[in-house]
């Protein structure tokens, strides 16, 4: 509350020390519209129904199976190489004919997705269903090298 020690009968304007906050809410009232207005166009338009995943993580095996194509399209089950045509048979030979189990499958950066696509239609014709791609974890602290463009035949 503002105080005059002034003789009302000066004939000057007393002076107010009040804070004028009409500004203030002026400006509030902008920035709460912006947002209002921007919150809707900062998500996604494609609605979509997510289901949510409610699984626990699965103990890892004790011996996993790792199938790995090397850049010569080559293939390597464990540390032993295996020719396409055998790989059903070594296979159910490592795993016991247990085709349950997952397979790591291991591709070197070079292999095309096409190639890689065909040993996973290798292990689902073996009747290998259960297929898991390995990567390595990302930390941050090399940086990738550039993607080269594609090549026109």
């Amino acid at each position: 509350m503002a105080v005059t020690l002034k003789d009302p009968q000066d004939g000057d304007l007393a002076e107010l020390s009040d804070i004028n906050v009409t500004p203030f809410i002026d400006v509030m009232l902008v920035l709460l519209i912006i947002f209002m207005v921007a919150a809707p166009i900062s998500t996604v338009d494609i609605p979509v129904d997510l289901p949510v995943s409610n699984t626990q993580r699965q103990p890892r095996p004790d011996k996993p199976v790792f199938l790995t194509v090397k850049p010569d399209l080559t293939l390597a089950l464990g540390n032993g190489d295996v020719r396409r045509s055998a790989l059903q048979a070594t296979l159910d030979g490592q795993t016991n004919g247990d085709r349950e189990q997952r397979v790591f499958v291991r591709a070197d950066g070079v292999v095309a997705y096409r190639e890689l696509m065909n040993v996973m239609n290798l292990l689902r014709q073996a009747g290998y269903l259960k297929i898991a791609l390995v990567g390595l974890e990302d930390t941050g602290q090399s940086t990738p090298p550039p993607a080269q463009p594609p090549t026109q035949p």
